[in-house]
Parts: structure tokens; C-alpha cells; sequence
């Protein structure tokens, strides 16, 4: 399993479009040259989406085969993650579909999404014996502690193989209804942190909203990693918007170095 990288970019996500930034990258075109620009301003991969013709949030296979192979083209050796996000649109079964049909190195899944009650557990188990007999790292997205705590009974009673996991945590909400607050990362981490002796997580965190820089900050303090970008901030920490995904990663990287954190 590829590790993470220290800062992964997720320019686009499954709902912000153009009249949200003009900046947000909606076309593969759009998403290779933003992914460009990140890379030089210090991303080490990208967390990729991609859209409809309408623009909005897909699933589509060829799309993302086509999307892949551009990136892996034009930037070789670079961390490359697409995701199955329902979004509201897709279930459990048009994710596992993907996935198997897809075989990408790196995918996310939700744990409330592809394992939704205990009647999906059997489909879920094989998917994940099948992505690691397969050599497809499943980053597992946490939104909660009731995630966390989940997930940990998966890995517990081996619906999810190995002792090597990759963990995406989500601090705050598109909405705004739930604030990402940097104090709250460390009571998140605590499940993994209790099993540290028998299995290894390799976690990163994103934070929707003006917070997002702070909390990327802990976490990196914390030895996690960091997802930055206008899926899920369009800010920066000044509070003033960015003129673009690099940016952002841009200003993480400068404060990231300036608190002496190795990256």
C-alpha cells in the first residue's frame, strides 16, 4: 500500500461548481492543469471527482479511466485517489461497482456509504478482502466518532484485512452547520491511537470551511496528513478567498515550514 501523501489537493469535490469559484476545476482539462499548478506549489497527489457533462458529480467509469490515465501521464509517480462518494446520487452497490470495475490504486469510501446498516456488511466484507487481495488501498472516510468507532469494529472483526489502513477524517460540514474546530481532532484520533500496538493507520484529515488552514496545521502537528482544497475551503486563513487550489496549498505549505513541520 502506497503511503499518503503529506498534502493531498481535492480541487473539485461532488457539489461546489462555478458559481461557487470560477477556479473550481470541472472538466478533465480543467482538473489536469489545476492538479499542475498544485503540484509545483507542493501537493504531493490529488483527490479527484469527476463531473457530468452538466456538471454534476458522476461516477462514470470511462470518465475516470480517461481522468487517470491523463493524470498518471502527465505527472508520473504522483499520488492519484479517486473517490466513490455517493453524494446523494449513488448507493452502496453503484460504488462497489466502480471500484472493482475501475481497480484504482488508490480509492475513498465512506464507511456510512458502502457499509450503511448491518444488512450491507457481507457485500462490504468481500469488496474489502477483494480490494486488498487486489492491491486497491480503500481510504476509509470517517465523518464522526460513531464512524471511527465502526470502522475499529470492522478492522476488529476482520471485515476490513490487515493490520495497514489508510483513514480520511472530516471535520465540519458543507452546510456550515458544524464547525471544524482544531481541538476536536485529538479526541477523533483516540480509537487508532488505542490500537497503535497491533495496527498501523496512516490517517489524514480534511476541514470544511475558514478553519480549514488551522485544523490542517494540528493535524500535521499531530503527525497526521492534510487534504486541502475547494472541496472543501474555498479560504484562506485570513479569511479571504482564494484565488485558486494552488493558492491554498501554496499558504499550507508556507505555514506548514514556518511551524517547522517536515514535510
Amino acid at each position: 500500500m502506497t503511503a499518503l501523501p503529506k498534502i493531498l489537493v481535492a480541487p473539485t469535490g461532488a457539489r461546489r461548481g462555478k458559481s461557487a469559484h470560477p477556479a473550481l476545476p470541472i472538466t478533465i482539462d480543467e482538473i489536469v492543469e489545476t492538479c499542475r499548478a498544485c503540484a509545483a506549489a507542493g501537493a504531493g497527489g490529488v483527490h479527484a471527482h469527476i463531473r457530468a457533462d452538466d456538471g454534476s458529480h458522476s461516477l462514470d467509469l470511462e470518465r475516470y479511466r480517461t481522468l487517470v490515465a491523463r493524470l498518471e501521464h502527465a505527472f508520473p509517480g504522483w499520488f492519484v485517489q479517486v473517490t466513490s462518494e455517493a453524494a446523494g446520487r449513488f448507493d452502496a452497490a453503484d460504488q462497489r461497482t466502480l471500484i472493482r470495475a475501475l481497480k484504482p490504486k488508490a480509492v475513498t469510501a465512506a464507511i456510512r456509504e458502502l457499509v450503511p446498516d448491518a444488512e450491507a456488511e457481507p457485500e462490504a466484507r468481500a469488496l474489502y478482502h477483494w480490494a486488498r487481495d487486489n492491491d486497491v488501498a480503500i481510504q476509509h472516510i470517517c465523518f464522526d466518532r460513531k464512524d471511527m468507532d465502526r470502522l475499529i469494529g470492522f478492522i476488529e472483526n476482520g471485515t476490513i484485512p490487515g493490520r495497514s489502513h489508510q483513514v480520511q477524517l472530516v471535520l465540519g460540514s458543507y452546510d456550515g452547520s458544524k464547525v471544524s474546530r482544531p481541538e476536536d481532532i485529538e479526541p477523533f484520533i483516540q480509537p487508532m491511537l488505542a490500537l497503535k500496538e497491533t495496527q498501523a493507520f496512516d490517517w489524514m484529515l480534511c476541514a470544511f470551511g475558514r478553519e480549514e488552514t488551522d485544523c490542517l496545521l494540528r493535524t500535521l502537528e499531530l503527525g497526521g496528513k492534510a487534504r486541502v482544497g475547494f472541496e472543501n475551503s474555498l479560504w484562506n486563513r485570513d479569511g479571504s478567498v482564494a484565488r485558486d487550489n494552488a493558492e491554498r496549498v501554496s499558504e499550507l505549505v508556507r505555514l506548514a515550514q514556518t511551524s517547522g513541520i517536515d514535510l
